[in-house]
């Protein structure tokens, strides 16, 4: 249901307490405490059916009795009686419910969503803490304190975390508009309230703590909408690699949970941090407004020490030192002592008053290469600290290129700066790791924020995957009644993809393995083949650089000797041969795939090779990916360095790694039987990548609809038009149309813009990069492309989360807009939104554009006009 009727746990007119109780120390007793000084300004309704009165307000014996109708219930009664109260409480009108009480088995857990779904309730819990809500004076939680008012949103699974982190932020100055603690989910979850918040305009930033996930399609939705309205921050408990020891593939045994995790959240556009500490920081350092569009960062400090400090942090987190330029160094000779450091961490001496920190900064706000300042500053006796904060503040106009940040050190004589530096909206730490840590955070922000907003390049191939062969191939070893593929046929699904492999040579004995050794040119590599053995080199049965028949011959027989030694039960199927590639430079890598229990099939790329293990440097990722998406993955891991190339060694062709992962993306979206991937080692150089070997784990198929975690481009969705005598191709938007969105705004007139956008939108101005990046579960967008490959037409919708209804808007480009193109786009898009489930569309258009309005009348809308003075009038389509 998402958020309908969420506003009743926000934003209720009315609230019942039922269970409150006059007993001291009672949860029911303190529930009642913080209702009734809680602030709010509308009716608390006690419920109980033993008592007359609580705290000296009336109490009711059930919900029938109340006088007036509750927006939101509280309950902390024995679980027994909770289906039937919820059922009352529904009946009566209530549509939200906090559930307090633990104890719940799962089919009282059913029993209660049972009985509110009837009326549509939304249930908090059960066993949670409860709900505050600062900026409604709510506090319907058994909280021993009520958090001060501001705009953080903290959503949690924990009571126990919930109630510190008010204790902790009460002491700190730190407030919320609201706090929500999720106990058990039964129906409220991560993803609702996420929907929610995102339009919350008391909400600036969200934070999370969360444990587990559930309907990943429906979180990563929600989350990355909210990821582009404001900043949300994660704190994740249970980093569990449970699972793992019986994986079947490498990847399996590499792919933790956590690190599964990891790579949503960061698909979604948020921040993972490690602590709780590091979310309140974060979350203040994101609210001043501080950005770092990467991982360069310039030092300022009048301490040596604190400089080193600081630049061991950096590059222990992954940053980097910003270079000084010739140019900024001798700027900086300029107006700083002959001693100062003459790089960079720029140690302007001891003795460096206000004046000589801000001379410095005058050239460093301006110096290129760098990505953020921090100032840092250590009290001395000859030396004002405040004074040195005061000349930081006067120069962050300046620094229009980077944010500053500050780090004064010190307690005593810290304290003053610090408040000061605060008061001009520069984040500040009490040390240089603190500091770092923050300049880290928000580089890896933006890196996140880019991801959701990057535009890939158009299709890398023009070459079809023949997916119908890969599932041939598939399904013939599921009708075998195998679950692994031999490597002939791996590299056959591979092959089907695109992914370069190695020709390889099934034989079925020892000497038409030698007999196939004899007939290539070079050495060969041998292996057993047997769909009963999953790693090869582990029992003996993998031999390289075979010259000729005898030595293969001998190699062969020497295997099968081995293999049955170490796996007497294997089924032998024969052997594998196949040239040796020589690519002395080329460097090993992994690519993988595996499902996870919570967000569907996952990809990795990593380290590769038989230590793949050991050396655990990987990166994972949530299909589907983009080339940019895939490009990231790589650079997020170590062996990326040595693909940079090095010593002898040229760089690696990454555009053909990524493009390997983006096939392999595009498999284990077409295929839903793979359960695990493995390409262990794909050789790559400057010359492209092979794939050397490959691992295939089939199962059955998932049932569920939605078991991928973002949905992929809808290519079921494209077809052909036939407007007048215009010949168009509908389908959704790719990122990649930007460029031609564009482009057609260009070829469009500003009035039309302006209409379309309700004010003053120019071509340049036109936001097709945001129109192009969309989620295709919750948005859809429609363009209609000309023979010649341009757009001429777009619609767009935006569904509710429960997708009972979309607001839908249209633009067509000027210079065909006689032709019925807008027509055709809205009845196409009429009837998406209602195969979806939607039972109305409507749009804002301004009240001037009455060509548009009759246009919608004419097409069966129900035109309504705003209040006297408005600029907007309102169409709404009921769909049948």
């Amino acid at each position: 249901m998402t958020t309908r009727n969420l506003d009743a746990l926000f934003m209720p007119k009315a609230i019942a307490l039922v269970g409150a109780s006059n007993q001291e120390g009672s949860v029911g007793s303190i529930l009642a405490r913080n209702l009734l000084e809680g602030g709010f300004d509308g009716p608390i309704l006690p419920i109980n059916p033993r008592a007359e009165e609580v705290r000296s307000v009336r109490c009711f014996h059930s919900p029938a009795e109340l006088p007036a109708t509750p927006d939101l219930a509280v309950i902390a009664t024995p679980p027994a009686v909770i289906p039937g109260l919820v059922a009352d409480l529904g009946q009566r009108g209530c549509r939200a419910a906090v559930v307090i009480t633990a104890g719940f088995d799962t089919k009282l857990k059913q029993d209660m969503l049972a009985a509110g779904r009837p009326h549509l309730m939304r249930i908090v819990g059960p066993n949670c803490l409860g709900f505050l809500s600062p900026v409604r004076g709510i506090n319907a939680s058994f909280s021993h304190l009520t958090p001060a008012r501001g705009g953080l949103a903290f959503v949690t699974q924990s009571g126990a975390i919930a109630t510190s982190i008010i204790d902790w932020a009460i002491g700190r100055g730190i407030g919320f508009s609201h706090l929500i603690s999720l106990g058990d989910m039964s129906d409220v979850d991560f993803g609702d309230l996420l929907d929610f918040l995102a339009l919350d305009q008391e909400t600036r930033a969200i934070l999370l703590y969360a444990e587990t996930i559930t309907e990943a399609r429906k979180f990563m939705s929600a989350g990355r909408i909210a990821a582009r309205t404001k900043p949300v921050i994660v704190v994740k408990g249970g980093r569990s690699r449970s699972g793992a020891a019986a994986a079947a593939s490498h990847t399996g045994a590499l792919a933790g949970a956590d690190a599964v995790y990891e790579a949503a959240f960061r698909r979604a556009g948020m921040l993972r941090v490690g602590t709780l500490r590091e979310l309140f920081d974060a979350a203040a350092t994101l609210a001043s407004g501080a950005q770092a569009a990467g991982d360069r960062l310039t030092i300022l400090t009048n301490g040596g020490g604190l400089g080193v400090l600081a630049a061991d942090a950096l590059e222990l987190a992954g940053g980097v030192l910003a270079d000084l330029s010739s140019d900024t160094r001798t700027r900086l000779d300029n107006v700083l002592p002959r001693g100062w450091s003459h790089g960079n961490p720029v140690d302007i001496l001891g003795d460096a008053q206000g004046d000589r920190y801000e001379a410095a900064l005058n050239v460093l706000a301006e110096a290129p290469g760098s990505d953020a300042l921090l100032v840092m500053n250590c009290p001395t006796g000859v030396a004002d600290s405040l004074d040195a904060a005061k000349a930081t503040a006067r120069a962050k106009p300046k620094a229009t290129r980077q944010s500053i940040l500050g780090c004064w050190m010190g307690e005593a004589s810290a304290s003053s700066p610090r408040d000061f530096l605060s008061r001009s909206g520069i984040p500040n730490y009490e040390t240089p790791d603190e500091a770092v840590r923050a300049f880290m955070q928000l580089a890896e922000y933006a890196r996140n924020q880019r991801a959701l907003f990057e535009t890939p390049p158009a299709s890398r191939s023009t070459v079809a995957n023949r997916k119908e062969d890969a599932r041939a191939i598939i399904a013939a070893v599921r009708q075998d009644g195998r679950t692994t593929l031999t490597e002939p046929e791996a590299k056959s699904v591979l092959s089907a993809y695109n992914v370069p492999i190695v020709p390889t040579h099934t034989v079925a004995s020892v000497e038409a393995a030698a007999r196939m050794a004899d007939s290539i040119d070079g050495p060969v590599a041998l292996k057993i083949l047997s769909r009963d053995i999953t790693h090869k080199s582990d029992v003996g049965g993998v031999h390289l650089n075979l010259s000729g028949a005898q030595a293969t011959r001998h190699a062969a027989e020497d295997m099968l000797n081995r293999v049955e030694a170490a796996q007497p039960t294997a089924r032998i199927d024969g052997f594998t041969v196949q040239a040796m590639v020589r690519r002395p430079h080329a460097q090993e890598v992994l690519l993988g795939a595996v499902v996870d229990a919570t967000f569907g099939p996952c990809l990795m790329f990593g380290h590769g090779g038989t230590a793949t293990e050991v050396i655990a440097d990987r990166c994972i990722g949530l299909p589907p990916l983009s080339i940019n998406l895939a490009l990231d993955m790589i650079g997020r891991t170590r062996v990326s360095k040595l693909l940079a190339g090095y010593r002898d060694r040229k760089p690696a062709d990454l555009n053909a790694v990524a493009g390997a992962l983006v096939s392999l993306s595009e498999l284990v979206v077409d295929i839903p039987e793979i359960a695990e991937l493995d390409i262990n080692p794909l050789l790559v150089d400057s010359e492209g990548v092979i794939a050397l070997d490959a691992r295939i784990i089939v199962g059955p198929p998932p049932s569920r609809a939605d078991r991928l975690a973002i949905r992929p481009y809808p290519t079921e969705l494209e077809t052909q038009l036939q407007v007048e005598t215009l010949s168009l191709r509908l389908r959704p938007i790719r990122p990649e149309d930007a460029s031609g969105l564009a482009d057609m705004a260009r070829r469009t007139d500003p009035n039309d813009l302006r209409l379309r956008f309700h004010g003053g939108v120019s071509a340049t101005g036109m936001p097709a990069v945001r129109l192009s990046q969309i989620d295709y579960d919750r948005e859809m967008v429609f363009v209609a492309e000309l023979n010649d490959g341009s757009i001429c037409g777009v619609v767009r919708m935006i569904f509710d989360p429960d997708f009972s209804s979309a607001e839908c808007a249209i633009l067509v480009r000027t210079d065909i807009q006689r032709r019925t193109i807008g027509r055709s786009l809205l009845r196409e898009a009429l009837a998406y939104a209602k195969k979806r489930g939607a039972r109305k569309v409507w749009g804002d258009i301004l009240s001037e554009n009455i060509r548009i309005l009759d246009f919608a009348r004419r097409l069966g809308a129900v035109v309504s006009h705003g209040p006297v003075g408005s600029r907007l009038s309102k169409a709404e389509f009921i769909l049948n």
